[in-house]
């Protein structure tokens, strides 16, 4: 039984890449093929229906009496104009298609940020502890932004579909035998987490930090920063589960692919002395 409930899992997986490899296309940023079963502008408009909602309900503080508030309207400003920049330079310049950037300050004290797609952006006052200067916010911000920019949440929910179709039907498929439907409800949830979910977050998360440092040096900001502020998580982190378990890398992974990349960003400082 556990031989068939493995085989029958494979060919679950089996129809998983069939299925990526049908509803995937080539992501110009990323240069990957990514999954993108939902159409980009029906994202934006939720996007911007979900940001409305949310400034309704929280308490968002004015650029014009808040320097803090001022500070993530200036940073939001030179990187929004960096990416028009990085595409431009590339002659992409539909792939901002729909963009109507806002950058907004939350009074809270989570030490976050995000970007919605469609360039909505978010972050909280608690995040500002962390970030003591305007360039480590950037580094934050930019890296938000990339995720959106990269069409990361597209590919998620996409990726979470196709996982939530092919257990609903394995879970039919088994469900003529108790016995084999909780063993195959045991293996695929955790087989499709931490072989088909898990791993693309991670990979999400390091092209988000790549991206988002070419974005903060076309703005005029130091690249080496984004280093220092990891560098910085690093020594405060509390741990967390291993890399291979968890939706993100490790401080020690995110450094390491940054300082690889880094030399990568000298090819864009032309551009920032260009614009100053």
């Amino acid at each position: 039984m556990l031989r068939w409930v493995l085989e029958t899992n494979h060919l679950l997986t089996i129809i998983a890449v069939l299925l990526s490899i049908h509803t995937s296309t080539v992501n110009i940023t990323t240069g990957r093929n990514q999954l993108a079963i939902l159409p980009e502008s029906d994202l934006q408009y939720m996007a911007s229906q979900e940001y409305r909602e949310f400034l309704k309900i929280n308490e968002v503080l004015s650029p014009l009496n808040n320097d803090q508030a001022l500070m993530v309207q200036r940073v939001g400003a030179r990187l929004s104009e960096a990416v028009s920049d990085y595409y431009q330079i590339q002659n992409l310049k539909n792939e901002t298609k729909g963009y109507k950037w806002e950058f907004n300050l939350v009074d809270s004290p989570d030490a976050n940020a995000w970007c919605l797609p469609g360039g909505k952006v978010i972050v909280y006052t608690g995040l500002l502890n962390i970030t003591q200067s305007e360039s480590e916010l950037a580094v934050v911000m930019g890296h938000e932004i990339a995720h959106a920019i990269a069409k990361h949440g597209n590919e998620r929910m996409s990726r979470a579909l196709i996982a939530n179709g092919i257990g609903i039907v394995g879970s039919i498929v088994t469900s003529v035998d108790r016995q084999m439907n909780t063993v195959f409800e045991s293996v695929y949830w955790t087989c499709s987490e931490i072989h088909f979910l898990l791993p693309n977050s991670r990979r999400q998360e390091l092209e988000a930090d790549r991206i988002g440092l070419v974005f903060i040096t076309l703005a005029g900001y130091n690249p080496g920063d984004a280093v220092a502020l990891w560098e910085k998580m690093k020594m405060s982190s509390a741990g967390g589960p291993p890399e291979f378990l968890s939706t993100h890398p490790t401080e020690e992974s995110r450094i390491k692919e940054l300082q690889r990349f880094m030399p990568n960003t000298l090819n864009y400082f032309k551009s920032v002395n260009r614009r100053k």
